[in-house]
């Protein structure tokens, strides 16, 4: 069996969907493996460091390859190099992109979305949503701090006292309990929302205040398998509300809330975005899914 590592064709990924130790598990499996030059480059990773790993590196890396695995879904131009039956694995984003998928389907292959793991025990190791998520909700925070003109945490000086910045987290999964746990250790006052009652307690558990209509669809705003429900319009309607008055008093807005298998909801509107105060940051988190 071989395996090709193929390399990211978008200027903007950094990732690649293997390292050398990975590599080191797939050679004692008895598998070959194979990769593309440059790949790792992005990510600190020399074409040496695999090939001292047992990979074999070459620009035909995913010809006659059983399996091709990648980090984001390969483009048309990509899959027609690859053999007809080949598995590639890769986070397919298959939400609204019919035509892509469309193409791969033309091309032969059996695609596999990561993104649609179960989200079971076993799979843990395997759930690239939780771990691509903590580390966004993460740099999030740190891109923001970039941003921000000032400083996260209170400062006391000579001259007087400079008060911490305040960051507003919408939407409480993986991503953003990341982002509330980052922002307070930077010495931020943070609140937190989002539409599922049992965030609440997780929000307050990390010295982050929760901010939501309570009413009772908001008890009910939870699916069985821990995902938010999307909500009436009068239910949004009052959320914004409240949302809109919050948001005139933050530093930085940081939006991670997605549904699966639907748009983003589109928390943050113009009209809130005008009544920031100057030097404000927004993190738009959900952007691949409208934001």
């Amino acid at each position: 069996m071989k395996i090709a590592i193929a390399r990211e064709v978008d200027a903007a990924e950094p990732r690649v969907a293997a390292t050398p130790d990975t590599v080191k598990k797939f050679k004692a499996l008895g598998i070959d493996v194979a990769i593309e030059p440059g790949a790792g480059i992005k990510s600190g990773l020399l074409d040496a460091d695999y090939d001292a790993a047992g990979a074999v590196v070459s620009t035909e890396a995913v010809k006659d390859a059983d399996i091709v695995i990648k980090v984001k879904r390969p483009e048309a131009s990509e899959v027609t190099k690859y053999k007809k039956g080949a598995l590639v694995i890769a986070i397919m984003d298959p939400y609204g992109n019919e035509a892509a998928l469309k193409a791969l389907a033309d091309a032969g292959v059996a695609a596999f979305a990561m993104e649609l793991m179960p989200r079971i025990t076993r799979a843990q190791v395997m759930d690239v949503l939780s771990s691509q998520a903590n580390l966004a909700g993460y740099r999030a925070v740190i891109e923001s701090a970039e941003a921000f003109g000032r400083a996260f945490p209170m400062m006391m000086t000579a001259a007087g006292t400079v008060p911490a910045a305040k960051v507003f987290v919408m939407g409480v999964g993986v991503a953003g309990l990341q982002a509330i746990a980052t922002a307070r250790r930077l010495g931020a006052v943070v609140t937190a929302t989002d539409v599922r009652p049992a965030t609440k307690e997780q929000v307050e558990s990390l010295g982050a205040k929760f901010l939501a209509v309570e009413d009772e669809e908001f008890k009910n705003a939870q699916t069985a398998g821990g995902y938010a429900k999307e909500m009436s319009k009068e239910y949004q309607a009052k959320q914004a509300a409240l949302t809109a008055e919050h948001i005139k008093k933050q530093d930085i807005v940081i939006t991670t809330a997605l549904i699966p298998g639907r748009p983003a909801p589109k928390l943050v509107t113009a009209e809130m975005v005008k009544s920031m105060k100057p030097g404000s940051v927004l993190v738009d988190l959900a952007v691949e899914r409208g934001g």
